[in-house]
């Protein structure tokens, strides 16, 4: 079996792990009640921060999965998240409504790199 790394890892959960060459991310959260604009540009410094602490990049990105509290706020985190993505290099992507973990969240994203 290859060796399991974990990044900032608590009692419940780690915010990245590494295994076989690909880094998983926990899902990625702003500040609460900042405006989807400000929470999707925090999430996302967040994964650039994550996936340089495990050794790669957005331009290495699988797959995304973001959740959306209101899907009307749909176009407002794509606009953020198409000034971010890497030319060339988009993932594999699905977007949902979902109740976050509170009502003041408004965008999660999860994804998962080559490392």
């Amino acid at each position: 079996m290859s060796d399991i790394t974990r990044i900032e890892s608590g009692a419940r959960m780690s915010q990245v792990v590494i295994h076989n060459g690909i880094a998983y991310l926990a899902g990625q959260v702003g500040a609460e009640g900042a405006s989807v604009t400000e929470q999707t540009e925090a999430v996302l410094a967040s994964v650039d921060r994550l996936l340089a602490e495990a050794g790669t990049d957005k331009t290495k990105l699988l797959t995304a999965q973001i959740w959306v509290a209101d899907i009307t706020d749909f176009a407002e985190m794509n606009a953020v998240w198409d000034a971010w993505v890497a030319p060339g290099c988009a993932p594999a992507r699905w977007t949902g409504e979902a109740k976050l973990a509170t009502p003041r969240f408004k965008v999660e994203v999860i994804v998962t790199a080559a490392v």
